[in-house]
This record gives structure tokens, sequence and C-alpha cells, in this order.
């Protein structure tokens, strides 16, 4: 298991040198110059070169890609051309924000979608299912900026259950310390600001984990209903025992190969569903932070951001398939 490892991290190395090199090639395609977006409309020519050579913008191409490369592989991605601030530094501030987010989205979409699938499962060609299946097929269609825009209006200015936005209470005081709010309230024992941002979190993971839900739920089904033909678990039933055990302790688990592989390839969309949530709901996080650089042509913050979701995801997917030698003894990695 442990070459295995080992292997599949080597073997990510190009991955991650690929996607780079394609963000770096798309960022230069991008209209416009950054040096001026800098400067200003009204700056002069002098100042624009200025900027332009500050940045390291009037270099070649090959040679600001090799920049690029040293950067990407020393974590060190220079300052932001927006803020003036280590962007290294920015985004170990937003990350841990973006993380708790996704996370707190995943496990409500395992806590609803594995258990809806089930019941749809158990409960073939009859209303439940039909419903189930009827609400995951809208939390799939349904676009997450408009659920989000629809709940604030409804739950938040309406009847005031949740924040319109933010993530912890206007004079709550928290020590940071991996910059996720909830966690960093437990750890510092700060009860205030846990429940604050604990009530700021639950609406935006719940919307964020809409479409991760459905598509759960409706793996799960499909899953589900293949194993439950087989004969091992109508012997199961011959021998006496009861219909959750059997569902639970050898259906599920033998269902759960395809059900772990959407889990982690949903986690990777949390990621880049978490942007837009984040700017919907004014979030201080990743999202927020590319989406500001997109508009700044902010290059490094971008790149570096790029970066560090791709290996968020490599490590997902290579968790994924350690995790397959933990559910199924039959699978061993050489």
């Amino acid at each position: 298991m442990t070459r295995y490892v080992i292997r599949r991290l080597l073997l990510a190395i190009p991955v991650l040198l690929g996607i780079m090199t394609a963000v770096f090639i798309l960022l230069q395609l991008i209209p416009g110059d950054p040096a001026l977006a800098l400067a200003g409309e009204k700056a002069s020519v002098e100042q624009v070169d200025r900027v332009r050579e500050e940045f390291g913008l009037n270099r070649p191409l090959p040679v600001q890609y090799a920049y690029f490369l040293k950067s990407a592989f020393t974590l060190d991605f220079g300052e932001s051309l927006r803020t003036h601030q280590p962007v290294s530094g920015e985004l170990r501030q937003f990350f841990g924000a973006t993380m708790e987010l996704s996370i707190a989205a995943l496990i409500i979409a395992l806590v609803i979608g594995i258990p809806a699938g089930v019941i749809a499962a158990t409960h073939r060609s009859t209303p439940l299912d039909y419903g189930t299946m009827i609400l995951a097929l809208i939390g799939i269609s349904t676009p997450v900026f408009w659920a989000g825009i629809v709940l604030i209006y409804l739950l938040s200015f309406r009847l005031g259950l949740f924040p319109i936005g933010g993530i912890i209470g206007t004079g709550i005081q928290l020590d940071r310390i991996t910059n996720a709010y909830v966690l960093d309230s437990l750890l510092t024992g700060n009860w205030v600001a846990f429940r604050s941002s604990l009530h700021h979190l639950l609406l935006p993971a719940f919307v964020l984990s809409t479409i991760p839900m459905a598509i759960i739920a409706r793996m799960t089904r499909s899953s589900m209903l293949e194993v439950l033909g087989q004969d091992y678990l109508r012997t199961a039933r011959a021998k006496g025992l009861e219909d959750q055990q059997v569902v639970v302790r050898h259906a599920l688990k033998n269902a759960l190969i395809p059900i772990v592989t959407t889990i982690g390839l949903q986690f990777g969309a949390l990621l880049s569903g978490a942007f837009l949530t984040e700017t919907v709901f004014g979030r201080p996080g990743l999202g927020r932070y590319v989406v500001a650089a997109i508009g700044a042509r902010d290059y490094p913050a971008i790149q570096g951001t790029v970066l560090v979701v791709a290996v968020v995801f490599v490590l997902i997917n290579l968790l994924v398939d350690v995790t397959y030698a933990a559910i199924d003894p039959r699978i061993h990695y050489a």
C-alpha cells in the first residue's frame, strides 16, 4: 500500500504540471493589460511601464512561465498584484474557511443523500421512490447561486432564521488558528463564537450541498438496486436476518464502492461550487478571493488558487482509491 501511495503521488506531479501550464496559457489569452488595470485607466505610459517592470510583466513568456513553475514548486507565489501581500499568506488565510464550508456541505449531503437513496431503493416503484427521485432531479437542476439567493430571501430576509451573510457575528472576537471559524472556536473553547459561526455556516453549507446530495442519492439508489437482487441477500433473509440488518450490514456495504467514487468526485466539485456560494453569502474564502483576482487580472493569486485546488483534488482521488481497499478486503494494491 505504501509503495502504491508513493507511486500515485509521483504520478500526480505531471498532472499538476499540465494543470499549471494550462492555467498559464489561459491567463495569457485573457484580453486586456494587467499593468494598465493596476496603474489605472488615467495612468501615463511611464506609470504603466513602471508597473509592468515592477511585477515582471515585461519579461518574455518563457521566462514568466519558468518563474511561475519555480514559485509553484517552492509554494512561494510572490506578491498579489491587487493587494501587494504575499499570495501564500492570503491562501492560508482563506483556505480554512473554504474547506470548512465544503466539508460541512459534504456532511449534509451524506447524511441526507445516502439514507434517501437507500429508502428509494428499498421502496422501488412506490410513491416514496418517485418522490425522492423527483426531489433529487430538482436538486441537480437548481443552480447553486439561484438557490442561495432564494433561500436568503425566504429564510434570512423574510423569516429571520439565518444571518443574511458573513461568517461570524459582528463584534465577536476569535483567535484564529486554522482560519476555519467553527473549528477554531472549538479549539479555543469560545462557545459564543462557535454558536455564531455555526449559525452563519448552516445555510450556505445546505445550499452548497443540494447538487452533491441529489447525485449521491441517485447513485446510492442505483448501486443498491444492483445489490438487492443478489443471491446472498436472499440467503441472508432465508436465514432469518431482519431486513434492516440485510440492508445496512450486507447490501449497503457491498454497494459502497461506486458511492465512495461519487463522494470523492463531488467533494472536488464542492470546492468549485464554494466559490459561487461564498460570493452569494459574502463569506471570506478562496471563492471571493479568486473572483476578485480574476477581475483584477491578478496572475499570482489566480495561479496559486488553482494550484491549491488541484492539489486538494488529486489528494482526494488518492484517498478514494485507498478507501476502496478498506471497504472491500478483496482489493489489494501491489
